[in-house]
């Protein structure tokens, strides 16, 4: 083979060998002999064989979930509290070179302080102020990250898993309170229907026609049952009439 063709191939092929693809979401700390030397930017990049490597970091927004931690609450309740975790490098330099497998370390950092937190409220904090509390947690973690260039978008508490005795208990409660509130309703509507025929017959006493008008619906309602006899114990010209004034 002809040298010069063989020397040809040899740089072609050590030129292919050290292109890389880096994409829009992630970026490349490129090493030299293990010493940093800069970050690549997404598009064609070339690194020199054998002497450069590259370590890719993904600046997108990662998701990391918080495996459920047995915690005792302020009152003395034991349960079992999982959550997730958002975050989002910015700064790859600092996600790399300051910490170790920077994933892993705010997987613990949010374990302890979703036990911290958590440990120091009563569990109808935790059940009504999840989102307070993914706060908290939030800033906790926060707190440690941002010197390694993670910013932490979010922490939330997905479950909460409560001994077999702690739901029913709760259970029963929450079915005693709807009964509760069931029978101020009641009595409500009670009330305002004794207060509308208090009305009706303050409205009934002051026309005696009103009260002849009402004695015959009832009659009228009476007759609809045709198996029925009226009796009426006293004649009708004993009910009250309207007078007239100056009548006597």
């Amino acid at each position: 083979m002809n040298p010069l063709l063989l020397l040809i191939l040899i740089v072609c092929v050590f030129l292919m060998i050290g292109l890389r693809v880096i994409f829009e979401y992630k970026r490349a700390l490129k090493f030299r002999f293990g010493k940093y030397i800069t970050t690549l930017q997404p598009g064609l990049r070339w690194i020199i064989p054998f002497v450069e490597t590259i370590q890719v970091v993904d600046v997108r927004v990662i998701t990391i979930n918080v495996v459920s931690q047995e915690v005792m609450t302020r009152d003395n309740v034991p349960c079992s509290i999982d959550g997730v975790v958002f975050f989002k490098i910015n700064n790859p330099e600092k996600a790399v070179l300051e910490v170790e497998e920077f994933a892993f370390a705010i997987t613990q950092l949010s374990q302890a302080a979703l036990r911290d937190v958590c440990g120091k409220v009563e569990l109808d904090t935790i059940l009504s102020k999840r989102e307070e509390m993914g706060k908290n947690i939030k800033t906790i973690v926060e707190g440690e990250t941002q010197e390694w260039g993670i910013e932490i978008k979010d922490v939330k508490i997905k479950d909460i898993q409560l001994p077999e005795n702690m739901r029913r208990m709760m259970a029963n409660q929450a079915e005693a309170e709807r009964s509760r509130r069931a029978r101020i309703i009641l009595a409500e509507a009670e009330e305002q229907a004794a207060g509308k025929l208090l009305e009706a017959g303050l409205q009934i006493d002051k026309s005696p026609s009103a009260i002849k008008l009402r004695l015959y619906q009832t009659l009228s309602n009476i007759a609809a049952e045709k198996n029925s006899t009226i009796i009426f114990p006293f004649p009708e010209e004993a009910l009250p009439r309207n007078t007239k004034k100056g009548d006597s």
